[in-house]
């Protein structure tokens, strides 16, 4: 038997204005749209801001359905609506912000699993990485340089 040592690096943030000024202004538009997530189930809202390439700020909150799993993860919205409408940019940056209507969230709320696979899925694509930030309702904000930090053994094409 052998032992594999996997180590990830974080930049941490103490607060929102302790990060570079564009990632203030796409983290504030990330919890602008976290007031719009349809969260009647989990009282759990999630926002994201998207940047592309291009410039353009892609938007998206979480959208719950009574039928489980039938809903959508934020991170989810945002990137497929970035895939839909600009299917040749690439995605530079992601914003993330999480808050519970039943308490305050002060630790940050990284990507689910779902939403993980479906960030590599476009890192693969665009063969560049994804600077994700993420940050609870209040308090520090992580900063990943690539989703690989929060997945390292992801699952691509390469497998199938």
């Amino acid at each position: 038997m052998k032992e594999i040592t996997i180590t990830t690096q974080f930049s941490v943030f103490d607060s929102v204005q302790e990060l570079p000024t564009d990632i203030q202004d796409l983290m504030q538009q990330a919890v602008a749209i976290r007031k719009n997530a349809y969260a009647p189930y989990s009282l759990f809202r999630v926002g994201v801001a998207l940047v592309l390439d291009n410039g353009k700020i892609v938007l998206g909150s979480n959208q719950e359905n009574a039928a489980y799993p039938s809903g959508l993860c934020a991170e989810r919205v945002a990137i497929f609506q970035a895939g839909a409408i600009y299917p040749e940019a690439k995605i530079l940056k992601m914003a993330i912000t999480a808050a519970s209507d039943n308490n305050k969230t002060t630790t940050p709320i990284p990507p689910c699993g779902s939403c993980r696979q479906s960030i590599a899925e476009y890192e693969i694509k665009q063969n560049t990485p994804i600077e994700i930030y993420f940050m609870g309702e209040i308090g520090a904000i992580y900063k990943s340089a690539s989703l690989k930090n929060l997945l390292p053994f992801m699952f691509d094409k390469n497998f199938l």
